[in-house]
């Protein structure tokens, strides 16, 4: 095991073996939570990734639900807000979102330098988004989701790393 000196807190490194986490701690940037605000392609800006995300969800099907979750309080609203209205989202969202959550994670990199230096801290581990309720973005409950979210991550990492 190769110990890691992302915990904060030495009980949550238990039962972690050779992965960077980033379900908030010392890796939380990499989290569509974090405070990196974002201005989008079109140059309007989003509070974070979250926000822009689920904003762009419901682009051309409901603008104004795009428009409120692009300015509600927090990620967590807007996720929420974003889950009450799913009905409503663009036909083609399952079909677009990894590509698009792709684009927005190139954005935070090109206007976060930090973020960039903290994912390259990350070497070659495994990135894994580890919250405990996403089996689709991240590991979800039992660890056996599909981690799209950390596998953008390690893809990006790759595109610029030197060689």
């Amino acid at each position: 095991m190769i110990e890691l000196r992302q915990y904060r807190d030495p009980w949550m490194a238990e039962g972690v073996y050779e992965h960077i986490g980033f379900y908030p701690r010392e890796f939380y940037c990499l989290d569509n939570f974090s405070a990196f605000g974002i201005v989008y392609d079109d140059g309007v800006y989003y509070q974070t990734v979250e926000h822009c995300y689920q904003s762009l969800s419901f682009k051309g099907s409901d603008d104004d639900i795009a428009e409120a979750i692009k300015d509600i309080h927090s990620a967590h609203d807007a996720k929420q807000m974003a889950i009450t209205h799913m009905n409503k989202r663009r036909l083609d969202w399952n079909n677009i979102k990894v590509d698009v959550m792709v684009d927005l994670l190139r954005l935070k990199m090109r206007q976060h330098p930090y973020v960039v230096k903290k994912l390259l801290q990350t070497r070659d581990y495994l990135i894994v988004e580890d919250s405990p309720y996403d089996s689709f973005w991240g590991i979800g409950p039992d660890g056996s989701g599909e981690n799209h979210l950390g596998r953008i991550w390690m893809r990006l990492r790759d595109e610029c790393s030197p060689v």
